[in-house]
């Protein structure tokens, strides 16, 4: 399994009603955090109200997207 770095683009692997991300959702890697256990701030760019959203999600809700350059 690869580890996921910072800036890397990822994708959400199950819906998370409560922060009204969905399976397929791609986001950017803002940072690690390691304490007490690995979880990844991800933002997610949106159109309205805000514009984007940042979440902090678990290793097994997120997956490296490989479909996207950059």
């Amino acid at each position: 399994m690869t580890q996921i770095q910072v800036d890397q683009h990822v994708q959400v692997m199950h819906d998370i009603p409560e922060l009204d991300l969905h399976c397929g959702d791609v986001g950017r890697v803002c940072s690690t955090w390691f304490t007490p256990t690995t979880a990844y701030e991800v933002e997610f760019q949106r159109n309205q109200p805000f514009g984007c959203v940042r979440a902090l999600l678990m290793p097994n809700q997120i997956r490296a997207h490989t479909d996207m350059q950059g």
